[in-house]
């Protein structure tokens, strides 16, 4: 059973909410991310398999139950930087931890690991190569779009009719379907009651806004290369493409990188295969750490 657990960030940045599993573990801990518009609950089937270690799953913050970012301020992907160091500082200030992650949580895990190599022992990436990127040729385009979307955000939410509705629409979501199963089980995080008593997201809207600020290439290849600790790439069968030049590019970037292939989609972790995405994890951690 998982325990419920809240921290406050340093510098009045909110509270993180975790979930974890095998608390008294005696194996390196996992610190376990998300993927964008998800929560820790898509780890729900994977966890509980994996008994060696002590496994932490965060909600992002303006997923599930963490807090939103402060009114007026954007989602960058570099600010979640904080957010994960504000855990481990937490949680084990003295002790490296091992990086696992999905999609979005794969690709800031990613970037940190070549940051921040005296924290993590051993990197896990599911369905997930690193943050999207801008090319510096389409910057003007690119933050003119950004921009339109700030100045016509709106916050008001428009109440779900019932359960069934939000479950409807998470396994028609903007990546990827899901079982109604495992929509479910997101949706157990994602929803809540306004003060009217209506059926609402939790999730803030305003992660749908169009990034001002994304990563170049380089830096991107900069942080992996700098990346010393035994990886696995876990990749589903129908899930996302890696093998554009950038996708090989980065691939090749790697000093230590394995890949494993496991059936299903992108949320194979949750949905299909949770169990085989398990055992491909427990194999390689038992002779990476």
């Amino acid at each position: 059973m998982a325990i419920e657990s809240v921290i406050e960030l340093p510098f009045g940045r909110g509270r993180i909410a975790l979930k974890t599993w095998h608390a008294e573990a005696r194996g390196v801990p996992i610190v376990a991310l998300h993927g964008w518009m998800d929560n820790a609950a898509t780890f729900d089937r994977m966890a509980p398999h994996m008994v060696e270690h002590p496994f932490v799953a965060m909600d992002l913050p303006g997923h599930g139950l963490s807090d939103p970012r402060p009114a007026g301020f954007r989602y960058h992907n570099a600010d979640y930087f904080d957010d994960v160091l504000g855990v481990l500082d937490a949680l084990y200030p003295q002790q490296k931890v091992i990086f696992l992650g999905h999609s979005l949580g794969a690709g800031i895990q990613m970037m940190l690991a070549g940051l921040l190599p005296e924290r993590v022992q051993a990197l896990v990436m599911i369905e997930g190569l690193g943050p999207l990127t801008a090319d510096p040729s389409h910057y003007v385009d690119m933050t003119r779009l950004s921009l339109a979307s700030y100045r016509d955000f709106r916050p008001e939410r428009r109440p779900i009719a019932n359960e069934a509705q939000a479950v409807q629409a998470r396994m028609n979501g903007l990546t990827g379907p899901l079982s109604e199963m495992a929509s479910r089980i997101l949706c157990s995080r994602s929803l809540d009651r306004d003060a009217d008593g209506e059926l609402v997201w939790r999730t803030d809207k305003r992660l749908r806004q169009n990034s001002l600020m994304r990563f170049s290439e380089a830096q991107v290849l900069a942080c992996i290369r700098a990346i010393s600790v035994p990886t696995l790439l876990v990749r589903a069968q129908d899930g996302a493409p890696f093998e554009q030049a950038a996708g090989q590019a980065r691939l090749a970037a790697f000093a230590n990188l394995k890949q494993v292939t496991v059936p299903g989609r992108h949320h194979l972790h949750l949905d299909e295969s949770p169990a085989e995405v398990a055992a491909e994890v427990r194999a390689f951690l038992s002779h990476a750490v």
